[in-house]
């Protein structure tokens, strides 16, 4: 694990210069967000939040030259401004966030982990904060011969009797199909299956936003994205069993991420680079359910 330090300075407020947003809208000043106010000279009494994510995943999660950057590390950054702490990001494999949690290695894991009931039953999740949908790569020719449109619904793809769908074991691009009595191709990996729709072997992919949308943009010709989500997955931030004062906390600032303006500021920052991936919306697509 690797660790990144992030100082916070708590007295110039994000939320103060939210509320200066509703009245004045200036973009320009929003976008400064929380890099720009980082003062090494600043301490505080209290211990350092050490938030656990894994730096491999932009541009939620990510890393340039030692520097973690990111849609989560904003949302970490404003959560140690909004309870007067540092914030130490540890850079953790995904797979051993959660050991690392209950390990007392991180106190928090901010790091796109939905909820779910067998997480749920080893740490404590806060409130939702994002949706990660999982939507569909469907072939070209097949969408062609099927009328698909890109506003096709989930009932009309799964009515054709002879889609062919293809997906991963173990994870939801298999299980959701499968769920609704499908046939499923199992690949190896992601980019196996994409080649699959891609060459015609397989009609349908279904996996979250930008694996669907980087798999369409290396495939223009032969794919096409069906943006109705299968599913819309919480998003969380976790911390360790009956650890009520830090998940109080978390879920006190994410009320404040809609009242407070902060969801727009994240999407002043960020909108430009989740539009350039998804090529249809931006961060909204991941905030409303």
């Amino acid at each position: 694990m690797k660790k990144i330090m992030l100082l916070l300075v708590f007295f110039v407020s994000v939320f103060a210069l939210a509320a200066c947003q509703g009245d004045n809208g200036n973009t320009e000043e929003n976008e400064k967000l929380y890099y720009d106010r980082i003062d090494e000279t600043w301490y505080t009494e209290q211990k350092v939040l050490r938030v656990g994510m894994d730096l491999r995943y932009p541009p939620f999660e990510t890393i340039d030259d030692d520097v973690a950057y990111g849609i989560s590390v904003d949302v970490a950054l404003a959560f140690g401004e909004f309870i007067g702490r540092k914030v130490e990001i540890v850079n953790t494999q995904f797979g051993s966030l959660i050991p690392s949690l209950n390990s007392n290695e991180i106190d928090i894991i901010i790091a796109s982990m939905s909820i779910t009931e067998e997480r749920a039953q080893v740490v404590d999740f806060s409130d939702p904060y994002f949706y990660f949908k999982i939507i569909s790569l469907v072939n070209q020719d097949f969408a062609d011969a099927n009328g698909i449109t890109e506003d096709t619904t989930n009932e009309q793809l799964l009515a054709i009797d002879n889609a062919q769908f293809v997906g991963i074991a173990s994870q939801v691009s298999a299980s959701i199909p499968t769920s609704y009595g499908k046939d499923v191709i199992e690949a190896v990996d992601l980019n196996s299956a994409i080649n699959e729709v891609s060459q015609g072997t397989a009609d349908i992919l279904l996996m979250s936003a930008f694996p669907v949308t980087n798999g369409h943009r290396v495939n223009r010709d032969t794919t096409l994205v069906v943006w109705e989500p299968f599913v819309s997955s919480p998003i969380g931030m976790a911390v360790a069993k009956g650890n009520s004062d830090l998940l109080d906390l978390a879920n006190e600032f994410i009320e404040t991420l809609e009242d407070g303006g902060l969801y727009d500021i994240f999407s002043a920052r960020w909108d430009e680079e989740v539009t350039a991936l998804l090529e249809r919306y931006g961060l909204d697509f991941f905030i409303n359910e």
